[in-house]
C-alpha cells in the first residue's frame, strides 16, 4: 500500500491550490485501493461552534447521489406506515422496532419518524444519538411527509455538521462517478454549505477546502475561487 500511496501521492503537486477543474480531473487517479473509494470533502470554516448562533448544519440531496444503498428505517403507524412502505423503506413500524433497537439491533443507515410517534422514539436518544442517527425536524427526519423523506435519503441525501474545531467531512460519492458528476455533487454541496452561513460568522467563511478519496491523498483547491462562484 506503501508504494501504492507514494505513486499516488506523485500525481498531486504539493503546496498546489487546485482550481476545480483541475481537481477533479486528477482526483479518480489518485484511488489506492481495489476497492470503489469513497470520495470526501473536508475543509475548515470560519465559525466557532461553541456558540449556538454559529453552528452550521444542514442537508442536500446530492444529483448523483452517493453510490450506496441506503437502509432507511420508518417509525410510523396507520396511512403513514403504508406510505413508507411504498416510498421503499427497507424497515417500518413502532414499538417492535424500537424494542429491536434496544435489544441492540442497528443494521441501518438512516432513520425517518412521524411527529406523533417521537416520544417514544426519544427514549432511544442514548443509542442512536451518538451514532448520529437520532431523527430531527431540523434535517427533515422528523415529519409526516414520509414519502419524501425516504425518497430523499435513497436519492443521496446527506448531512453536513461542523465539529467543535470548525472542520467540516462530507462524502459526495464514490472514485468511480469520474469528474464530472463528483464536481456536480461538489457544487451541490457548497451551495448549501454557503447558504447555511450564519448571520453571527464575520470575516472568511470558506476558509479552506481538500478533496480526497478513501485511501488517497488530499487535494487541496483553491477556496478563493470556490468563494467566488458563489457570490
Amino acid at each position: 500500500m506503501g508504494k501504492k500511496y507514494e505513486a499516488s501521492k506523485a500525481k498531486v503537486e504539493e503546496g498546489r491550490a487546485y482550481e476545480l477543474e483541475s481537481a477533479f480531473k486528477v482526483l479518480p487517479e489518485t484511488k489506492v485501493a481495489k476497492f470503489d473509494e469513497t470520495v470526501e470533502v473536508s475543509g475548515r470554516l470560519g465559525v466557532d461552534p461553541k456558540h449556538p448562533e454559529q453552528m452550521v448544519r444542514g442537508t442536500v440531496v446530492l444529483p448523483h447521489g452517493i453510490g450506496k444503498k441506503v437502509r432507511v428505517l420508518v417509525f410510523a403507524k396507520g396511512e403513514k406506515e403504508v406510505e413508507a412502505k411504498e416510498a421503499g423503506a427497507d424497515y417500518v413500524g413502532s414499538d417492535d422496532l424500537i424494542e429491536k433497537i434496544n435489544k441492540g439491533w442497528l443494521d441501518f443507515d438512516a432513520i425517518v419518524a412521524t411527529p406523533d410517534i417521537m416520544g417514544a422514539v426519544g427514549k432511544l436518544g442514548k443509542v442512536l444519538g451518538p451514532r448520529g442517527l437520532m431523527p430531527n425536524p431540523k434535517l427533515g427526519t422528523v415529519t409526516f411527509d414520509v414519502k419524501r423523506a425516504v425518497s430523499d435519503l435513497k436519492a443521496g441525501k446527506v448531512e453536513f455538521r461542523v465539529d467543535k474545531a470548525g472542520n467540516i467531512h462530507v462524502p459526495v460519492g464514490k472514485a468511480s462517478f469520474g469528474s464530472s458528476k463528483l464536481k456536480d455533487n461538489f457544487m451541490a454541496l457548497m451551495d448549501a454549505i454557503i447558504k447555511a452561513k450564519p448571520a453571527a460568522s464575520k470575516g472568511t467563511y470558506l476558509r479552506s477546502l481538500f478533496v480526497s478519496t478513501t485511501m488517497g491523498p488530499s487535494i487541496k483547491l483553491d477556496a478563493v475561487e470556490v468563494r467566488n462562484l458563489f457570490k
